[in-house]
């Protein structure tokens, strides 16, 4: 069995997909090889899961980015996130984190609202690429604070954490994971995280909620989906094996070590959630202007 990662190999979806595929391959009496097949965004590796025959050996691990705000941003998408996939179960969530630069004058997130409106379109903000789930969470925050930023996209997280460290930009709103390391060593301040409720490597961070921005709660997340006209009963077998590696406290362990909150969903439940978070995104997408290329 397939499990397709359509990004390059270390990144928390890849590290997640392997925790989850691992377990899996055992409840299910077979080994599942993790695949990666990055590039365009991770549209070539979730184009080879659409075009794969429907018999439940070859999945994808899906991205909030390829199903819900791919959509808003590709017209001319090989594939159809809505109609060439059939939902198998939610499989993590991960919370990101507001952060900026040390010599930026803030330290809570009011402080930097009042700087930012003080000083419209002055502040620039780092994202991990345009189009990116890091970028349309930014563009989330800044239309829920009332702010005009600067958006500098970047070939990764690695690069626009260096510059934030440097001082080179001023804010990025990234996933905990990537994150944490800077912010523990003191390179970096958080102000916020994005989640409805505080993180655990994080208890001293308050959420967006707590500091006046429901708004822009956000997470980024991972689920299984496999090609559409996959029978119902192979669905239900993936879907069973999601649930059963998700509460096994090994493996919930290990991904909350990458950053990731496991979760587990019905198929249906997951489809329905798709749907929503493509809505979320896609008033985003329209109302911040997000072009790509």
């Amino acid at each position: 069995m397939r499990l397709v990662v359509p990004f390059a190999a270390g990144g928390s979806t890849d590290v997640a997909a392997r925790i989850l595929g691992e377990r899996m391959g055992q409840t299910l009496g077979q080994t599942v090889v993790i695949e990666n097949r990055s590039g365009s965004g991770g549209l070539i590796g979730a184009d080879s899961v659409a075009k794969a025959p429907p018999d439940g050996y070859t999945v994808l691990m899906a991205t909030t980015g390829l199903l819900s705000i791919a959509p808003h941003l590709y017209p001319q998408m090989p594939f159809d996130p809505a109609r060439d996939f059939a939902p198998v179960s939610l499989a993590f969530a991960t919370d990101l984190v507001i952060t900026v630069t040390n010599s930026l004058p803030v330290r809570t997130l009011p402080e930097f609202l009042r700087h930012a409106k003080e000083n419209p379109g002055v502040i620039s903000y780092a994202s991990s690429g345009a189009g990116t789930t890091t970028h349309a969470a930014t563009e989330l925050f800044r239309l829920a604070a009332g702010i005009e930023l600067l958006h500098v996209p970047y070939r990764g997280s690695g690069p626009a954490m260096n510059d934030l460290v440097a001082g080179n930009i001023q804010l990025m709103v990234d996933q905990i994971a990537s994150a944490i390391g800077q912010i523990n060593d003191g390179r970096i301040r958080a102000l916020a995280v994005t989640g409805a409720k505080r993180h655990p490597l994080l208890p001293d961070v308050p959420t967006v909620g707590e500091a006046g921005l429901p708004a822009a709660q956000a997470s980024s997340w991972g689920g299984l989906v496999a090609p559409a006209q996959t029978p119902a009963d192979v669905i239900g077998k993936l879907n069973a094996a999601v649930r059963d590696a998700v509460a096994q406290p090994a493996v919930r362990q290990r991904m909350a070590g990458a950053g990731a909150d496991p979760a587990a969903s019905s198929p249906a439940e997951f489809a329905n959630f798709v749907r929503a978070e493509r809505e979320k995104w896609g008033r985003v997408v329209r109302e911040a202007r997000i072009t790509v290329g």
